[in-house]
């Protein structure tokens, strides 16, 4: 069975006195309303981590994940965050490849793939993040394009690594929009990233990957989205900043 993961992005928000109040209501509605055996992961801004690493120290099932990293382990690389220094404070999960990180940084899958490898090497998860802007999807060139930026950031894995690390789907178009991807939609390139997954690797590895859905997700569409069988979660941006809405989100995968 692979697992079910609901992931918060906060993205560039959040101070630290806000940041220690919204992971205090999480963990706590958590505890308290969530039956199903979802994992929940919180992806903070640097400044939080070593504080709210403590915050979630007797936390079960909701863990501790970060933005990005670098691909070097230490050096003159000013700005710049190791993932050894974010294994010491507790990350269990590193974002890498999202699309903001494409598009206002110009990084690229090449980079992401020695992100990858040095997230796995420190023994934390990698949640590699794929999608589509939307003339590319009104080319109809998606899965061309969103399976090729899992061959280049993934393919160069053993069948034991590529277990270890999440993927999320977000259609580009879909991010802080507003607009949403359909359940179709979504389940569609989860199946097709599942379907390229199992060319290389064969169905039974594929079938063990987790494949979040990231794009506006809210929980109004949420129960709909997670239905669909190729759909293990989310990685869910805007409205992770609520802990109504997240954790509402988070009861919405069975």
């Amino acid at each position: 069975m692979r697992k079910k993961i609901v992931a918060g992005n906060w993205k560039m928000n959040k101070n630290l006195e806000e940041g220690h109040q919204l992971t205090s209501e999480v963990v706590n509605m958590v505890k308290d309303e969530v039956t199903s055996a979802v994992q929940v992961v919180l992806c903070t801004p640097f400044i939080h981590l070593n504080s709210i690493s403590k915050l979630l120290a007797g936390s079960k099932n909701v863990m501790l994940g970060a933005q990005n990293c670098s691909e070097h382990a230490s050096g003159a690389y000013t700005g710049e965050t190791s993932v050894s220094m974010l294994k010491s404070v507790g990350t269990q999960f590193v974002i890498i490849g999202h699309s903001e990180r494409r598009e206002y940084f110009g990084e690229t899958d090449a980079l992401f793939a020695k992100k990858v490898d040095a997230v796995l090497a420190a023994g934390m998860t990698p949640i590699y993040c794929c999608g589509e802007k939307l003339e590319v999807r009104e080319a109809n060139n998606h899965i061309k394009l969103v399976t090729a930026q899992v061959s280049e950031a993934l393919f160069h894995l053993s069948a034991e690594a590529l277990q270890k690390v999440v993927i999320a789907y977000e259609p580009v178009w879909a991010i802080g929009t507003g607009k949403t991807a359909s359940s179709a939609q979504a389940q569609e390139m989860h199946a097709e990233i599942r379907a390229h997954l199992a060319g290389k690797y064969g169905k039974n590895v594929a079938e063990e990957i987790t494949i979040q859905y990231g794009g506006s997700v809210k929980p109004d569409n949420a129960v709909e989205i997670f239905a669909q069988p190729d759909v293990d979660g989310g990685l869910i941006g805007g409205a992770s900043l609520k802990s109504r809405d997240f954790v509402d989100i988070v009861k919405a995968m069975k």
